[in-house]
């Protein structure tokens, strides 16, 4: 059986006899990239995201190949032309109209006297050759699509093939990023200019521009916007009066989209030594990123978490004082996440380039802190 790569406490509060379904699920979701339905495209800020087909034509208008040409910036001092990186991407298109789909180690082979090396200096720059320029070139005017080996999404090998039907989107770029906007709310509710700004990558200007005629309305006493549905429930939420204790990853929704851990932390917490990597300077010292893996009480960050696939169990400290009650939903928690990653899964990663060994600081830091 076919199992997810990634914990969610949804998935492991479920009894087994439900993880079928998920497994179905990720299934569906290989047809859905099969019959490009959804797909892995360049958008906000440039990154990469799994996108419905409704937002095809979106992306490249809000993601304007920021990281093309951030690269193309890098190489040029290395002596690399815009002229010859888009005569080797003319090169790499016609190849793979007439020879299907490749992957670069294809593309390489078949292109390799019009490929050039940019030796040591390329290497100390993070590009070793002309080749992935004019991918990336090409990327970002959906010349050509990025398509995972095998159909499956949760693994990092990719072919590359024309896509001569690409939807162009019907709007001004304004227009485009008064939609992403409105994705942006819908997705999550509630949220400031400032969590929007980080995510899309837009200046004041153009957040503000782009916010305008959306109707969100200000939550009483900060700079959270919200739509008027996420208002009436948030003011008609009540708190459980019972621990709600969840294991999260760093790709969960609670902070990937905002990216902003002072929201959900109190103020006393936030100088624990654990959170130390996750203080970012530009940001004028608040948190940001997650270090490790989330535990969550109620919308809270309690404490952090990371799997020892060595020891087949989850390493997890507190960073803030528990209540009997949360240090007992919380120890039940980690033994149901633990059991599942162990029998499951083999192991949990935080994302795709994760491993046991770039772990092993992370493990060593939590284990120092735990009681």
């Amino acid at each position: 059986m076919r199992t997810v790569a990634f914990v969610e406490s949804d998935f492991t509060s479920l009894p087994r006899s439900h993880w079928t379904v998920l497994v179905q699920d990720v299934d569906r979701w290989d047809a859905d990239v099969a019959a490009l339905r959804v797909h892995e495209l360049p958008s906000a800020r440039d990154c990469t995201y799994v996108l419905p087909a409704r937002d095809f034509a979106l992306a490249p208008m809000v993601g304007g190949g920021a990281s093309s040409l951030a690269e193309l910036r890098a190489a040029e001092k290395l002596g690399v032309t815009r002229e010859e990186v888009d005569v080797l991407a003319e090169r790499v298109l016609e190849q793979l109209h007439t020879g299907g789909a490749a992957d670069p180690a294809a593309l390489r082979k078949s292109l390799g006297e019009h490929i050039r090396s940019l030796g040591d200096a390329g290497k100390r720059k993070g590009i070793t050759t002309t080749l992935p320029l004019a991918l990336g070139v090409l990327q970002a005017d959906c010349r050509i699509r990025r398509v995972p080996v095998d159909g499956r999404l949760d693994q990092q090998r990719f072919r590359y093939t024309p896509w001569p039907d690409v939807p162009h989107f019907q709007g001004t770029l304004d227009g485009a990023r008064a939609i992403l906007a409105q994705h942006y709310w819908e997705w999550l509710g509630i949220a400031s200019r400032a969590h929007f700004r980080w995510f899309s990558g837009f200046t004041v200007t153009a957040v503000k521009k782009a916010v305008a005629e959306l109707g969100l309305e200000p939550v009483a006493g900060t700079d959270l916007l919200g739509t008027p549905a996420s208002l009436t429930e948030l003011r008609s939420y009540a708190v459980p009066p019972t621990p709600q204790v969840a294991l999260i990853g760093w790709l969960d929704s609670l902070v990937l989209l905002r990216r902003d851990l002072d929201g959900i932390t109190d103020e006393a917490d936030r100088v624990h030594p654990l959170l130390a990597p996750a203080r970012g300077t530009a940001a004028g010292g608040s948190l940001t990123d997650l270090p490790h893996q989330g535990i969550v009480d109620r919308g809270r960050l309690l404490g952090l978490w990371d799997y020892d696939p060595g020891a087949e169990d989850v390493v997890w400290a507190p960073i803030t004082r528990l209540t009997a009650a949360q240090r007992l939903a919380t120890q039940d928690a980690v033994a149901r996440t633990a059991a599942y990653v162990r029998d499951d899964l083999g192991d949990n990663r935080g994302m795709s380039l994760d491993s046991p060994k770039a772990r092993a600081p992370r493990l060593a830091a939590l284990r120092a802190h735990a009681e």
